[in-house]
């Protein structure tokens, strides 16, 4: 039985959302963003006023302010955002019970069981958007295929209210001429290292050997030319599955370029002890830690170190992240934002290998010490406790990455 996949996009989200409640901000130039003099100084949405004058999702909310002056920013409120979207996806599980969420305002919907019930795929797509328009007031664009990907790429196309149909017949008429910085989990990276081989469009790399994709851009490469192929085969995830945690990790764009080493140790120190309690409140540990970094030009890194030993503790892993700094980062450059990730999970209570050159009565006693500043932080807030090394430039340090609300999609595999 061919597989019909609708991916639906509520269009600029939390702008739109805004524009719902204040039907004035639709007349101005509107974004949803952070305060220009913090960390989260991004913008994270914008209205189709503002996306004329090229506001950017992701950009500082200074820079978004360069480009048009009279830029009106919003700052978000999260639980409206959580209210309306799941209004929304109440909507889709009427239709049926595979409905696997990407991030707030991104779902794929697999109504291949449900043809029997509701008719013609293409008359779902639209009575689902209609009803979302009429019920809720939000605009959504579908994108319809018999894979998640092309379902995806379909409700990319055409912004706001659009609707796309990706089939097995018409694919190649479709997405092949897309840009290659089109295909899903193509960055900016990937698509310099595509281009400088002459790769420049979807189709040329689906007409590509496979090994030789593979032998350019490793694993990741055989993936990419599976999915310009249409060969994606993954299904819609169950509304009531559980995904497992693959991995455990925090970001922030501080709230000043970081240009010396102590000031990108400190930031680094609150996320990795933020994901250290995490990994704990999880029980797990984890083999593999990476870090990423971003530079005022907005070009990004991550460096990725795999241990003997799994950990959950915050020393082991900034001793890590320091070994990375050594070995990657640039003394010159100027970091706007930088991330912590562990991942190669197992559970807490896995037996390890103990290792000859570590006292194993002193990992007890900093497992012992990092659990009692969970607990009291627990009791007497965040702030009742913290490092040292923190106070040095509390200017950077003052923020809360486990409790902060984040909202973003999770990874596709």
């Amino acid at each position: 039985m061919e597989k019909w996949i609708l991916h639906i996009d509520i269009n600029h989200c939390y702008a739109q959302i805004e524009e719902m409640k204040n039907p004035a901000l639709k007349e101005i130039p509107m974004a949803v963003g952070g305060r220009e003099s913090n960390r989260h100084g991004i913008i994270l949405a914008k209205n189709l006023l503002a996306k004329k004058y090229r506001i950017k999702t992701g950009e500082p909310v200074r820079d978004a302010l360069k480009k048009c002056p009279k830029l009106r920013i919003i700052h978000p409120d999260f639980t409206d955002y959580q209210y309306y979207t799941t209004k929304v996806k109440d909507i889709y599980h009427e239709y049926t019970d595979q409905v696997e969420s990407y991030g707030l305002d991104e779902a794929w919907l697999d109504i291949t069981g449900s043809l029997k019930l509701f008719g013609d795929p293409i008359d779902i797509a639209r009575t689902i958007q209609t009803r979302i328009k009429n019920e809720i007031g939000l605009t959504v664009s579908v994108g319809i295929s018999f894979n998640k990907i092309f379902a995806k790429m379909g409700s990319d196309m055409f912004k706001p209210y659009g609707l796309v149909h990706i089939s097995k017949e018409n694919y190649r008429e479709i997405v092949w001429p897309l840009d290659i910085g089109d295909l899903f989990y193509v960055g900016q990276a990937t698509k310099t290292k595509l281009n400088q081989v002459y790769i420049t469009k979807i189709g040329q790399l689906a007409r590509c050997s496979k090994d030789y994709i593979k032998s350019l851009l490793g694993k990741m490469g055989e993936v990419l030319w599976l999915f310009a192929n249409g060969f994606d085969m993954s299904a819609v995830m169950l509304a009531t599955s559980k995904s497992v945690v693959k991995s455990v990790g925090n970001g922030v764009t501080a709230i000043k370029d970081l240009t010396t080493l102590d000031e990108l140790r400190s930031v680094l120190l609150v996320l990795c002890d933020s994901v250290a309690s995490r990994l704990r409140d999880h029980q797990l540990k984890g083999f593999v830690v990476t870090l990423s970094l971003r530079d005022k030009q907005l070009h990004s890194f991550t460096r990725q170190k795999k241990r003997e030993q799994a950990t959950n503790l915050c020393q082991e892993i900034m001793a890590t992240i320091d070994d990375l700094l050594a070995r990657h980062r640039d003394e010159n450059a100027a970091y706007r934002s930088v991330g912590v990730r562990v991942s190669d999970l197992i559970f807490d209570n896995r037996q390890c290998q103990l290792s000859l050159f570590e006292d194993p009565n002193a990992k007890v006693d900093m497992y012992k010490l990092e659990t009692a500043i969970d607990s009291l932080r627990a009791r007497y807030g965040y702030y009742s406790i913290s490092r040292g090394l923190t106070r040095a430039n509390s200017h950077l340090t003052d923020f809360n990455p486990k409790g902060d609300h984040t909202i973003a999609p999770k990874g596709y595999f």
